[in-house]
């Protein structure tokens, strides 16, 4: 055991857990945290961990409240992801922070403040011992070199590519110091989609810039990386990755980057997916694109993570290919090879079952890639707090090894989880004050995926906003009850894929594009994925598929996903039609709820903040109506029923909204003027 730099002491001036209601001015660039009066600087040639103890010793000046605070490394030997962890001991006059390295104290540091800002009880002796369930905890932008964010809807890209290498800007610092406070420790610079530029050495030296800003937070860069990169970087005649050539250059290429970035965390790699080249490409498989990369990645410790969203095979729909795909690839990837999926299927929407891939696949290490960045959530202009919804999918039980085989524990094993970014250079980073919620939410079930989505709420509403009781009950209330408010009145019970745009910005209903996608005409509507259609059901373990295959067993959110459902089909005592509507109706009036519960709020929250969430919350109440009504009225041109009794009257005109548009761009949200034009341009007159 040794002493960790020295002892930080300073006065108690302000009571342990005080709070007060808001005063000040904020325009939410602060995040959860607290304002450091000044960014850390050191000399160039000061080592990471001086770096790192510095950035600890500022956190504590300024922000603590115990009287005395003491870091203690303990070097004995860990398992990788076990050295960030950490140990806090003592009570509200002296505190011990034990860690196995500087990274780890840094992480005690912000738990430490994150305890004492959020009410916890100092004055007894107490021991809190935290390790990450995970080693990579990571964070995917996707972020193009010209600036834009595909799925981005809170500005540019904070990477500022023309002005590195020569201007590093205050926000990678201020970046890093979020991350870092929730336990994100890796980072995906750039787009799955693939800039070829991202290996040339000019933008590898800008990388190294960048890196070298996250590094004292404990923080590793990861590139997103073309396959096909041997031929449109390195010039030659093919990617093919048997080829010796192709072997060759990713050696040279990897051991060039892990000159300049020491540390660096791997690749990235989309494949043979929506346009991208991969190795299918030259006749070789999945395991043999990624492994060329981890064979030349393996003597720096880095790692290939393989994305699974491939859909290229004809015989079979697209949500039951990555299983056929990757199933016959057990035990053929090398051991530094993630294969990482998403939560679900298809693709990020609102109610989808858990992927396949983690009950069915044995011998390959699987990641998780969740969505922060809301495409299908209402984008910025939303509030859907995504926590919620990613526990669903945490706690699911594959039943792969018998009951209690849940997804969480799937990741564990691989110890890899990702999230694709919300962030952007806007001043609050994430547009919607409260989209900065699930950034906040990612980072702590990325370390601990046990946590209580609503524990999680309340601690980022109290770090944010105000500590008071009459503040945060009532709107971690709002908070949880978002997401299925959303999926109540825009894809309600497994409805899927109905939005306005199919390539384009996923913004707006248009289920009358999918109708012969998903089936839906006079008779019924749902696609058929039951033992007697499609057999998607099978796809997953007893005894899931059979609950899946019958109506009366599947779980309500899943209703549509699996079934195709006639209009007149009894559910609930009611028919399907009338059921359907409800749910619609209900998700309308639970979002019309939204602002008459914000507007109770103004006493603890500043002006700029109020103000622009009230705005936000009152166009999606007038978008959940949006959204009812152009379903309603569809469907219901589909099967010629009457509305049923209970039912709002459609403010809005099915063909007028049909003509509602946006412009086609995958990296912009509408802004609410351009909505609320659109809307009043499509009302009933």
């Amino acid at each position: 055991m040794k002493l960790f730099g020295k002892l930080f002491k300073m006065s108690v001036c302000v009571a342990i857990g005080a709070s007060a209601t808001y005063a000040g001015a904020d325009d939410g660039s602060n995040l959860w945290l607290k304002p450091l009066p000044s960014v850390v600087k050191t000399a160039e040639q000061t080592s990471t961990a001086a770096k790192t103890a510095e950035i600890i010793q500022a956190e504590l000046k300024n922000f603590t409240k115990v009287r005395q605070v003491q870091i203690v490394l303990d070097t004995a030997e860990a398992k990788a992801h076990e050295n960030d962890s950490f140990t806090i001991s003592g009570n509200s006059q002296k505190i011990t922070i034990t860690a196995k390295n500087e990274i780890g104290a840094l992480y005690g540091v912000y738990h430490l403040l994150r305890l004492q800002d959020t009410g916890f009880s100092f004055a007894d002796t107490f021991t809190i011992k935290e390790t990450p369930a995970c080693k990579y905890r990571m964070l995917n932008h996707w972020d193009n070199m010209n600036g834009t964010i595909e799925r981005g809807y809170a500005g540019n890209s904070i990477w500022k590519w023309n002005e590195l290498p020569g201007t590093i800007s205050p926000r990678y610092e201020q970046y890093a110091r979020a991350n870092a406070s929730i336990g994100i420790n890796s980072v995906v610079l750039n787009n799955v989609n693939a800039d070829r530029r991202m290996l040339a050495t000019d933008t590898l030296n800008k990388v190294k810039v960048i890196a070298g800003v996250l590094r004292p937070y404990g923080i590793r860069v990861f590139l997103s990386v073309n396959f096909s990169s041997p031929r449109t970087v390195g010039g030659l005649r093919t990617a093919d990755p048997l080829d010796p050539q192709v072997i060759a250059w990713w050696k040279s290429k990897v051991d060039e980057i892990y000159k300049l970035i020491p540390d660096f965390g791997g690749f990235l790699v989309k494949a043979n997916s929506e346009g991208q080249s991969g190795p299918c490409d030259y006749g070789r498989t999945h395991a043999d694109g990624a492994n060329v990369m981890a064979d030349a990645l393996k003597p720096h410790g880095g790692v290939v993570i393989w994305r699974a969203f491939v859909y290229a095979r004809k015989e079979v729909e697209r949500i039951q290919q990555a299983l056929l795909e990757f199933k016959a690839l057990e035990g053929k990837f090398h051991d530094n090879v993630v294969v990482q999926a998403k939560n679900g299927p298809l693709d990020f929407q609102p109610c989808e079952p858990f992927h396949p891939l983690f009950g069915k696949i044995d011998n390959i290490p699987l990641g998780m890639e969740f969505q922060i960045t809301q495409e299908y959530l209402g984008q910025s202009n939303h509030m859907a707090y995504l926590a919620p919804l990613w526990k669903e999918v945490l706690d699911s039980d594959t039943y792969q090894y018998g009951p209690g085989s849940t997804v969480a524990k799937r990741i564990k094993q691989a110890s890899m989880i990702a999230g694709v970014a919300n962030i952007g250079d806007d001043v609050n980073w994430c547009r919607h004050p409260f989209a900065q919620a699930n950034w906040y939410a990612f980072g702590r079930l990325a370390w601990n995926p046990d946590l209580k989505s609503e524990d999680i709420a309340k601690e980022w509403l109290k770090q944010t906003f105000s500590s008071d009781p009459k503040f945060v009950d009532p709107v971690a209330d709002m908070m949880m009850s978002s997401v299925p408010a959303i999926r109540n009145y825009m894809m309600p019970l497994g409805l899927q894929h109905i939005f306005a745009s199919t390539l384009g910005n996923h913004y707006g209903p248009g289920p009358w594009l999918y109708q012969s996608v998903y089936n839906a005409d006079k008779n019924g509507v749902g696609p058929d994925r039951t033992t007697s259609g499609t057999g998607a059901v099978k796809q997953y373990n007893a005894p899931l598929d059979e609950q899946f295959n019958k109506l009366d067993t599947c779980p309500e959110r899943y209703w549509l996903w699996f079934h195709r459902i006639a209009w007149t089909e009894k559910v609930h005592g009611v028919t399907f039609w009338e059921y359907l509507c409800s749910r619609f109706e209900e998700g309308a009036r639970t979002a019309a709820t939204y602002p008459e519960i914000w507007k109770k709020m103004q006493k603890y929250v500043d002006k700029e903040r109020y103000e622009l969430v009230l705005g936000r919350l009152q166009l999606q109440a007038r978008e959940a109506v949006w959204w009812k009504d152009a379903c309603i009225l569809f469907y219901q041109s589909c099967n010629g029923l009457p509305i049923p009794n209970g039912i709002t009257k459609p403010i809005y005109d099915l063909n007028k909204l049909k003509r509602v548009s946006f412009p086609n761009n995958v990296h912009f949200c509408p802004s609410p003027d351009s909505v609320n034009r659109a809307l009043d341009n499509a009302l009933i007159k």
